[in-house]
């Protein structure tokens, strides 16, 4: 597929895709387009078209992305399939250079840049080695995690490669394997992640440190956000003034960057509270969580332990009872 025409896709109006899926805007202005959620029910809009930038995001999930990221999930069809099915309606007499050429079974790339990641397959299941990598290594819930998590398919230089990926606000993924990888399928962007309670906002550096924030709560409360990278600060920023959210809470990595991300945060006027002081003895949020429950686990085998020795010498105390 040539990168024009993936392009020319992704420029093809949300709102008239929505239009032609029979989905009319609450309410609409020259900026965006405010909808009750095509994607689950709901009674109060939380469904926001960026009608300049032609990108949506549903505040209820916190997920977004562009119009090929919509017509999955809308239609439950597969990458090279929404394409192609996006790709009669575009431009040039409703037609895409190479869209039927896009192999069904996600084996052409979609982002065909030299050297760059280009993007294969995107799957709701996670490999057996990545599940257990998240849950033994990391010790992240599983059950809570998925949501947020897809199997990334990718090629570099004609070599596939799979990741854990977790979706940003423009439609890109960050990327981490069960080694030492840790990449991003472009473009890169901060995720926010929408609750009831606004503020404050709980900011956190990378998504495994927000999934292990998911993992020790029952619950989340607050709107979360994560900068996908500390160079995110400036954008971080402007997103929440954009917002008018003030009040932050951050779950930063004990390190200089870390430390210099708060003071750009307090420097732009935010009241911050500095979460690292509960976990100033690690290297990270998931440091401190890791080691919280391996604490948890070595306490449970110890009583465990003490209950089977316990229960052996009443037994071998009755039988000596008996034998007198």
């Amino acid at each position: 597929m040539k990168e024009e025409d993936l392009s020319r896709i992704k420029q093809y109006p949300i709102v008239e895709y929505l239009e032609r899926k029979g989905v009319k805007p609450v309410r609409r202005t020259t900026a965006y387009a405010l909808y009750c959620s095509p994607l689950r029910k709901e009674t109060h809009p939380s469904f926001k078209v960026d009608t300049e930038q032609n990108l949506w995001i549903d505040y209820g999930e916190g997920r977004g992305g562009s119009i090929i990221d919509l017509c999955m999930r809308m239609e439950g069809c597969t990458l090279s399939e929404a394409i192609r099915r996006l790709g009669q309606n575009v431009p040039d007499n409703g037609t895409c250079s190479s869209c039927n050429g896009f192999a069904p079974n996600n084996t052409q790339p979609v982002m065909a840049v030299n050297g760059a990641r280009r993007l294969i397959e995107i799957s709701g299941t996670l490999p057996p080695h990545f599940q257990e990598y998240l849950t033994k290594v990391r010790c992240i819930n599983l059950e809570k995690a998925m949501p947020f998590l897809k199997c990334i398919s990718y090629e570099v230089r004609g070599r596939r490669y799979q990741a854990i990926g977790f979706a940003n606000l423009s439609g890109g993924y960050e990327l981490r394997d069960d080694k030492t990888f840790k990449g991003t399928i472009a473009p890169k962007d901060i995720t926010p992640i929408f609750t009831d309670r606004a503020e404050p906002v709980c900011i956190f550096e990378g998504f495994m440190d927000f999934l292990s924030f998911l993992s020790m709560k029952e619950e989340i409360t607050n709107h979360s956000l994560v900068m996908n990278s500390v160079s995110n600060v400036a954008r971080t920023i402007r997103y929440l003034n954009d917002r008018h959210l003030t009040h932050i809470r951050s779950f930063l990595d004990n390190d200089e960057a870390g430390r210099r991300a708060v003071q750009d945060f307090m420097k732009a006027g935010f009241h911050v509270k500095d979460m690292n002081i509960h976990y100033k003895d690690f290297k990270d949020l998931n440091d401190f969580h890791v080691s919280r429950v391996r604490e948890q686990q070595k306490r449970k085998v110890q009583k465990q332990t003490h209950i089977s020795i316990t229960g052996q010498n009443k037994k071998s105390k009755q039988v000596k009872l008996k034998m007198k």
